[in-house]
């Protein structure tokens, strides 16, 4: 006898990210995969789990060993990509890419495990990145709860970095840092956005022409439904009611694209805006030809990709005036 259960139609497909069923249930196509902390013989950086706040949970890493003996170390709150729907820091490629990032820099990195979209619609991801920063810099005074952090960073070499969606979280940090708890036992050095996730109503440049841009429209507007769509606050940086770029924090910022991503035209916008608004501090560009969205977590390997990720590791330990 054959079975009368009617098996739940698709309501809303996100491909290549997940599938939301009329029942409710959710299922992520990608970015679902885990794999354990520990020491990475490839790399010699050691990671380990850790909770920040009930709730949001993290990975730490940190080299191995260090080439002075008591050498402070710049810390790296990163913020993974996967359009607020998808991955993790235990994600394969995003554990391999931070492992390669501390090795490579000589930095410490706390990769934050914010909320996701659809089952925590946004802001959460948002204050989850606001509630890290503030943990990492409650640690300023050595007292904190967390030892590697205690034990191993300077405070005063604070690097906000995220790839896609993280890079959005990192750009709002930036901004909300000012006139916030923070003091001058911390400083915001600077900000790495890796292939940013901003966005807008109006198209501009190339998109104009982009078939991809109603897919990234419909993206958004999955995960922040908003009366504002595509030019809400949380996504578009140069909107009413969005915090002006003169608030960011740090003094120094890179923005990295690759030529074939859609978000290419908004991270040459962001740089372009902010670095004629005023604000004080050293922008730079880097442009990945040939290359498309977040290609180094899933070509780690290329030379484009070691090249770029060179790039990163000079941008944070080049000497500051």
């Amino acid at each position: 006898m054959e079975s009368t259960t009617t098996k739940p139609q698709i309501s809303y497909d996100m491909s290549p990210y997940l599938l939301q069923y009329t029942d409710g249930t959710i299922d992520r196509l990608a970015g679902s995969e885990r794999v354990p902390p520990g020491f990475d013989p490839r790399t010699s950086v050691t990671s380990k789990d850790i909770t920040i706040t009930p709730g949001i949970p993290a990975r730490i890493y940190t080299p191995t060993t260090t080439s002075t003996t008591n050498h402070k170390l710049p810390l790296v709150l990163y913020f993974h990509g996967g359009a607020f729907v998808i991955a993790s820091p235990a994600f394969p490629l995003y554990h391999d890419f931070c492992n390669s990032l501390v090795s490579s820099a000589d930095v410490i990195v706390v990769s934050v495990d914010y909320k996701l979209a659809p089952e925590h619609p946004l802001p959460a991801a948002y204050d989850d990145a606001w509630a890290a920063a503030q943990w990492a810099a409650a640690h300023a005074e050595g007292d904190g709860p967390e030892e590697w952090l205690n034990d191993g960073v300077d405070f005063k070499r604070i690097f906000l970095a995220g790839d896609s969606a993280g890079s959005t979280l990192a750009h709002h940090i930036s901004c909300r840092v000012n006139g916030s708890c923070f003091d001058e036992r911390v400083c915001i050095e600077g900000m790495i956005l890796i292939h940013p996730y901003f966005w807008g109503t109006d198209p501009i440049g190339s998109e104009t022409h982009d078939p991809r841009k109603q897919m990234v429209d419909r993206w958004w507007s999955y995960v922040c439904p908003s009366d504002k769509g595509c030019d809400d606050p949380l996504i578009n940086p140069f909107t009413d009611g969005a915090p002006g770029v003169e608030k960011i924090v740090c003094s120094r910022m890179i923005v990295l694209v690759a030529e074939k991503d859609i978000l290419s035209e908004r991270g040459k916008y962001y740089y372009e805006k902010v670095r004629k608004s005023g604000w004080k501090g050293k922008t730079e560009y880097f442009v990945t030809e040939g290359k498309d969205h977040v290609f180094h977590i899933f070509e780690p390997d290329c030379e484009k990709a070691l090249e770029m990720k060179r790039k990163i590791a000079s941008f944070i330990n080049q000497e500051t005036d």
